[in-house]
Order: structure tokens, then C-alpha cells, then sequence
């Protein structure tokens, strides 16, 4: 059985059709008939996708099929492509502390509220976030910033020091990133 589904919402012909070339597809074919089914198919997440004629309020994972004529290896294409793209985007998703970190669209999340940031942040944010004790100065440069420890230069902590600032503008949180005699973590 194939972990990616494919729901069919109010679309008899298109499922009847789906339904015949099942053995050629790398999906499972579902009928879905009311709203109820597809609120039940949202924890699926990236591996369930949802087929109809009409857009549907508050759901995200559709692909609308108008009732024009649609080749088969083309809906399967577009079909196969949506899985992949959502796949990508799952994965572009990190749980930094109490925020969610999207590195794809270089953003960081909590309640609702959205901040963009620069690679060099998502990168500084990464390195300290995978770092399991307090990393230095000297180490970041290194690492991130690919700069040799003899260099006299404050870049590292004037990025800290901004991203600290946006952080606390955006979230009022002066507690994202500590820095103590060790070096800086992300809490």
C-alpha cells in the first residue's frame, strides 16, 4: 500500500477514471463525498492530496481539475509534482524553542506572527541551534562565517546583537539567543 493518497472530493468521473489505471499509479486512490472525510485526511499532511472540480474553503493541499479534458499522464505529472513540492516544504520546517524556523522562505514563526530573516541569520540560527553547549565567537566566525579566528572583528556580534533586536521588535523575547563567559546558544 502506498503511503501517499489521493482524495477525490465530488468528482465521480475523475475517480471512476483514476480508479482503472490504479496499477500505473504511485498514490492510493480515495472517493471523498462530504467535508467531514476531508477534515479527517488533514493529518496526513504531505502525503494526502485533494482532487477537485471547486475550490474549497480553508484547504490547502487542493488541486483544482476544471471540468475541461485533462490528459492522464499530465494530472498524474502535476499530481506527482504537488507531492513533491509539499514534501520540500515539510522538510524547510525547523522547531527552534518555542518558534518555527522556515528556511526556505527565510522566515521564523510564533503566535501568528512572522519575521523575515537573512541567510546569514538562518545560518547563525542553525549553527547555534544544532551546537550542543555554548559556541564562541571565534568558532562562529570560523564556521559561519568562514573567517579566520585571527581576524580582529565584531561582525558576529553585531549580527547577534540585531537579530537579538528584531527578535525582541517582532516577539518581545530578549531570551532567543544567550550569551554567557562559554560563548552563545539558542534557547
Amino acid at each position: 500500500m502506498n503511503s501517499k493518497k489521493i482524495g477525490v472530493y465530488q468528482y465521480d468521473i475523475l475517480f471512476e477514471i483514476l480508479e482503472e489505471v490504479k496499477e500505473r499509479l504511485n498514490f492510493d486512490v480515495i472517493k471523498v463525498d462530504n467535508e467531514t472525510q476531508i477534515k479527517a485526511k488533514d493529518d496526513l499532511k504531505d502525503s494526502f492530496l485533494l482532487l477537485s472540480k471547486n475550490p474549497i474553503q480553508n484547504y490547502k493541499d487542493l488541486l483544482i481539475i476544471d471540468g475541461g479534458p485533462v490528459k492522464i499522464e499530465k494530472l498524474i505529472e502535476q499530481i506527482n509534482l504537488r507531492f513533491l513540492k509539499n514534501k520540500f516544504s515539510s522538510q524547510s520546517d525547523l522547531e527552534v524553542g518555542f518558534y518555527k524556523l522556515n528556511i526556505n522562505s527565510r522566515e521564523i514563526v510564533r503566535e501568528k506572527k512572522i519575521l523575515q530573516l537573512t541567510e546569514r541569520e538562518i545560518n547563525l540560527i542553525l549553527f547555534l541551534k544544532n551546537a550542543k553547549k555554548p559556541v564562541k565567537i571565534h568558532e562562529l566566525q570560523k564556521e559561519v562565517w568562514d573567517y579566520s579566528s585571527q581576524l580582529e572583528t565584531h561582525t558576529v556580534e553585531t549580527h547577534i546583537y540585531r537579530l537579538r533586536k528584531k527578535i525582541k521588535d517582532k516577539f518581545n523575547d530578549e531570551n532567543f539567543i544567550i550569551s554567557s563567559k562559554n560563548g552563545y546558544i539558542v534557547k
